[in-house]
């Protein structure tokens, strides 16, 4: 399914990219900020990596990239190059001793046709890697390649007597999706028809809308592109674990981005692989610790059932009692020559009124939500358990600066119908797709439960816990209400915030977190980019 090119178009790209007949491959010779635009216009188009850099790069006059992007060097004395700095950092790493080293150099990886379990396993970590990804909120997902609908044929499932089945199932989702469309796209325009808006602005909202209600049909074997960008340690951390990890899926991934990370940053993941005493050593830990977990897991709660919970579900699980006075301790720190220990021993006889006004202080100028919380406010923390559909997770899990766990993709918890579609009188084809994913997963769970996961729709609810201090709440609660946002993440981001202000009430007086409810959320964020595109057309012409 990877992208062709003519011999002309060949001959442009390849001093760009590592490879140009590969799902993966690492950009090269371009400067970050072409790097860095380039990935952010891919999460917003259906093009691959390689096609979008040819039509929206460098085939446009206006950008002069030649001149932005020149080439210098030979292919003799690129290699040469690669060769002398792969001398140079293994001298560096000789004498530092110091993983940490491996921070100063960094690579953009693409990975395109990986599915939505592979896409949500590589974008994990926290910290040292950057991820983009293709966006179901803006790109319909039901185009075909040589004939076939792009889902991961998995080896594992190919392999199996569940091959027909699971074909057929993703074909029948896929169709689904397809069919529904247009009907949900005349549906929406008949319930919001366009006013005072441009016709961008006004199409723009509602493909948003269509696919935002229909992308409950996509199984997770969904094909979807993502670019990464991350350091050198971060990526040999990432490749550990892909090597680890019990899906065939990730260790095809990891192969391919070894291979072609070794092209242009070899030292840093040097380490990463099986190949490697340490690299080894370190893979056969993770497997082991996971394997030893599950089995006990298994045993230890074999004739428990989950609990029945609706959608979204947001449990306050744990919280801390001295928050007010551990916040407000850390907001006063920095700003005296005491210790801790006096500090919240002084804290401790403020008034409620004192301890508000301290607060106030601190956010009572706040007018949006970039005006962030002092670092005082990451003494508190809370723990949420929530369930929401495949398509919520996806789109919170990219908050990482906290700690989140999943659980397996199931159909066990039930799915959410939109209210969209049960309006527009589709809830039986809803039902049918639902219920026939059911039956296949429950057959594949008993033999292969991982690889079962693919066969799971956006729709249904999957179980996973966030950890995260005040400050992040603010950030993640403000962020994901705006009248912009998902209707379905919507309601976990305003439940979050309600459970603490049960709690804490005084800690987030000052949080600007949006309870309305909205029908037609993107139309205001897109009226504000007609404004933007106006302003550039004044500034630079069309």
């Amino acid at each position: 399914m990877t992208e062709e090119f003519t011999k002309e178009e060949k001959t442009l790209l390849e001093p760009y990219f590592t490879n140009l007949d590969k799902n993966v491959f690492v950009l090269k010779n371009l400067p970050q900020v072409v790097c860095g635009t380039l990935f952010s216009r891919y999460s917003r188009s259906d093009k691959p990596l390689r096609r979008l850099l040819l039509d929206d790069f460098m085939n446009k006059p206006e950008f002069e990239f030649k001149k932005i992007a020149g080439i210098k060097k030979n292919v003799k004395e690129e290699l040469i190059a690669v060769k002398k700095a792969e001398e140079f950092y293994d001298r560096v790493l000789v004498d530092f001793g110091d993983d940490s080293v491996a921070e100063l150099g960094g690579a953009h990886v693409g990975i395109e046709n990986v599915s939505q379990i592979g896409a949500k396993i590589l974008e994990d970590s926290r910290i040292g890697l950057s991820p983009l990804e293709k966006s179901t909120r803006y790109i319909y997902f039901e185009k075909k390649v040589n004939g076939e609908y792009k889902y991961l044929r998995e080896k594992t499932i190919m392999k199996s007597e569940f091959r027909e089945e699971y074909v057929e199932l993703c074909d029948f989702l896929f169709q689904t999706y397809e069919e529904l469309k247009p009907a949900m796209r005349d549906f929406i325009k008949e319930k919001f028809p366009q006013e005072e808006v441009s016709d961008r602005a006004y199409k723009s909202t509602v493909k948003a809308k269509v696919c935002d209600i229909i992308r409950v049909f996509l199984p997770a074997s969904t094909l979807t592109n993502l670019g990464l960008y991350g350091n050198g340690r971060a990526f040999e951390y990432l490749l550990q674990k892909m090597y680890s990890h019990p899906l065939k899926e990730m260790h095809d991934i990891g192969d391919e981005m070894a291979e072609e990370l070794r092209k242009v940053i070899p030292s840093f993941v040097k380490r990463a692989t099986e190949d490697d005493a340490l690299g080894k050593k370190n893979i056969d830990f993770f497997k082991n610790r996971d394997n030893e977990l599950k089995n006990f897991s298994e045993k230890f709660f074999e004739k428990e059932t989950p609990e029945p919970v609706g959608s979204p579900g947001v449990e306050l699980i744990e919280y801390d009692d001295k928050a007010e006075e551990k916040v407000i301790a850390g907001l006063l720190y920095p700003f005296t020559n005491l210790s801790e220990k006096q500090i919240r021993e002084k804290v401790k006889k403020m008034n409620s009124d004192e301890r508000k006004d301290v607060v106030k202080k601190c956010l009572g100028k706040k007018t949006n939500r970039r005006h962030k919380a002092g670092r005082g406010f990451e003494n508190a923390y809370y723990k949420f358990d929530l369930i929401g559909n495949y398509g919520i997770y996806r789109d919170l899990h990219r908050h990482r600066m906290l700690t989140q766990e999943r659980q397996l993709l199931t159909t066990k918890h039930g799915y959410d119908a939109p209210v969209e579609i049960i309006k527009a009188g589709f809830e039986k084809q809803l039902g049918e797709a639902m219920e026939k994913a059911d039956s296949l997963f429950r057959k594949m769970a008993k033999k292969m439960p991982l690889e079962a996961q693919y066969v799971v729709p956006f729709g249904y609810r999957i179980r996973w816990y966030n950890y995260l201090n005040l400050r992040e709440l603010y950030h993640l609660t403000e962020l994901r209400a705006t009248q912009a946002g998902h209707p379905d993440y919507r309601k976990i981001a305003q439940q979050m915030y309600l459970k603490v202000k049960e709690v804490h009430p005084a800690l987030v007086e000052y949080a600007d977190v949006d309870l309305k409810n909205y029908d037609f959320e993107r139309i205001e964020s897109e009226k504000g980019i007609d404004k933007k595109l106006e302003e550039i057309e004044k500034k630079y012409g069309k």
